[in-house]
């Protein structure tokens, strides 16, 4: 279709990069890092719950608002594990996956002439549902070794144009897991510039070495100002179920609901009976441990396989990516370094400048996933072994 018949807020997008790698991918018959889907079965208990869900005819619109079952579930994670009281009915909106949820969020609350601050890099949908929304991002940049945020960098992107800003913790694609002193600053400057939070806390149980999870709505004085955001797509390696949820007061919960009742309305039905199978039984069965225990190995296994080619590798606090630094290798570009590894090499990565404003601030790294069967991490080490010599 010619240009002229798209609307002006699309016409700079283009295909994701997540899909460009993973169709290069599959026409080199590479093995894919790239992608974060897991190769392997998820949590036994949602897909026996849902299957049963679809058995007794819990086959038709679920409300708007989700399936009472998987909000209480919700409800009593969100007790459990932050020792938050959130009402099922009020607070929580289930949505088709987290990244409706965002753009719903988005939707719902920003106008034309908002900032929204972003921690670059960020998720990809971030900054199109931003612009789609009528806002301007400004970025904050997480730099290695550490990615940690710098304390006068976040201060400096507050402005009295700032709306909201958004992040990812553990944060996606550095494994950077956000400390409650960088959260406590967040929630100081949100307070102090009367500025909206929305959190993406998708990998919120994908921990590792002792580090903890810690949700800014739980700090003082930033329930009323946060919308939380998470799904069971990573938790339960059940992706494609797209089953995400928002958890907040109820001024802000209207931002959510009233646009999402325009987006898709409502989820899959007996998925959500499905996930809220799930939510009320991963503790009792030790899932969530295992879960750490499992991923903790894989991200081991990668990470010493990378650094053995001659990357250097920045280990994750947490999420299932790990990012590496392509210059020892004599790559200063990451889409031509990606391009390489998955058409010579045989092993897909993802450029990570695509998560950038400030593209050169990502064009040393390459991200790799660990959610993948030990098969396919093998695999790929054992045609990573060839990358020193074909350099």
């Amino acid at each position: 279709m010619h240009e002229r018949y798209l609307a002006h807020r699309i016409r700079g997008m283009g295909t994701t990069i997540f899909a460009e790698m993973s169709a290069l991918a599959a026409r080199h018959q590479a093995v894919n890092l790239g992608q974060a889907f897991p190769d392997f079965a998820g949590f036994e208990v949602a897909k026996e719950a849902a299957c049963a869900a679809i058995s007794a005819d819990m086959n038709q619109y679920a409300p708007l608002t989700g399936q009472p079952a998987l909000r209480h579930a919700i409800a009593e994670h969100a007790a459990r594990f932050y020792g938050m009281q959130v009402d099922p009915d009020a607070h929580i909106t289930v949505t088709a996956g987290a990244t409706e949820a965002i753009f719903a969020t988005l939707l719902g609350l920003v106008e034309a002439g908002d900032d929204v601050i972003l921690f670059e890099p960020f998720y990809d949908s971030y900054r199109p549902a931003v612009e789609m929304a009528g806002g301007t991002v400004q970025v904050v940049t997480l730099r290695p070794p550490t990615f940690a945020p710098d304390p006068d960098d976040v201060r400096a992107a507050f402005s009295p144009r700032t709306k909201a800003i958004v992040f990812n913790t553990p944060h996606n694609p550095t494994g950077h897991v956000f400390t409650e002193t960088e959260l406590r600053l967040i929630a100081d400057l949100c307070q102090e510039h009367d500025v909206i939070a929305i959190t993406d806390e998708v990998y919120e149980h994908i921990v590792f070495d002792g580090h903890r999870h810690v949700r800014l709505a739980t700090l003082p004085g930033m329930w009323e100002r946060t919308i939380t955001i998470s799904s069971a797509g990573k938790t339960f390696s059940l992706t494609g179920w797209k089953i995400g949820w928002a958890i907040a007061p109820e001024h802000l919960t209207a931002a959510v609901r009233r646009t999402h009742q325009f987006i898709t309305f409502a989820v899959a039905t007996p998925l959500q009976e499905g996930i809220a199978a799930a939510l009320r039984e991963a503790e009792s069965r030790g899932y969530y441990e295992h879960l750490v225990a499992d991923y903790t190995a894989r991200r081991d296994f990668l990470c010493t396989r990378l650094r053995e080619v001659g990357l250097t590798v920045f280990e994750p606090q947490g999420t299932y990516f790990v990012l590496t630094d392509i210059t020892p290798l004599g790559f200063d570009d990451d889409v031509a370094f990606c391009r390489f590894l998955t058409t010579e090499i045989g092993v897909a990565a993802i450029p990570p400048s695509a998560f950038y404003v400030n593209k050169e601030a990502g064009r040393h790294l390459a991200r790799f996933t660990f959610c993948k069967t030990w098969k396919t991490l093998e695999a790929a080490a054992e045609r990573l072994r060839h990358l020193p010599a074909r350099v």
